[in-house]
């Protein structure tokens, strides 16, 4: 996987309730949340696969997981890349709650 040589803007799209990663102004991808109190709960990562191989989704995931931080919030990796990310950036560890029962049980409505 190569890094992108073109400039990449993660934005958080709080209407969505989701981080978008632009380029040249074009969402390349996303990362979709919902909050559940001090909670960020990540449940979905997507990169267009015409930005696919460019390191957009590390550099998105990376930006949003420091945004979160900035917040004073805590992380739940329910999405299967973030948890992918967490594992291997311990950064981000004293700010990361286990995925639980309960917090799965909390997010299927969410989703309807």
């Amino acid at each position: 996987m190569s890094e992108s040589t073109t400039p990449a803007v993660v934005e958080r799209a709080d209407a969505e309730r989701r981080y978008e990663i632009l380029v040249d102004g074009q969402r390349a991808g996303l990362t979709a949340y919902r909050d559940a109190g001090v909670q960020r709960v990540f449940f979905h990562t997507e990169i267009d696969e015409a930005f696919a191989g460019q390191g957009l989704a590390r550099h998105l995931v990376r930006q949003a997981l420091a945004d979160v931080r900035a917040s004073g919030m805590r992380i739940v990796p329910v999405c299967p890349y973030v948890a992918k990310f967490l594992k291997r950036h311990d950064e981000f560890a004293d700010i990361t709650d286990p995925v639980t029962p309960e917090v799965l049980r909390w997010l299927k409505p969410q989703l309807g």
